[in-house]
């Protein structure tokens, strides 16, 4: 491996070490007040819109991209 390829990983794996991805399941009003503490500390990145969950289930589903520093 070059240099220049190591530093290019490098920089790649700290760009990923920021944020953190996840799925949330809940209701939506639980998932709402998440969303909203989220976004008023600034971590918030990027909120998906909600989802039904497949079924009689009635919980909804959000995918979150939050930052970790």
């Amino acid at each position: 491996m070059t240099t220049r390829e190591r530093t290019y990983a490098r920089a790649n794996n700290q760009r990923a070490a920021q944020y953190t991805e996840l799925w949330v399941i809940g209701r939506p009003e639980d998932i709402a007040a998440m969303v909203q503490v989220a976004s008023a500390s600034g971590r918030l990145v990027y909120a998906s819109a909600p989802t039904r969950m497949p079924g009689d289930d009635n919980r909804h589903r959000r995918y979150l991209r939050l930052r970790t520093t």
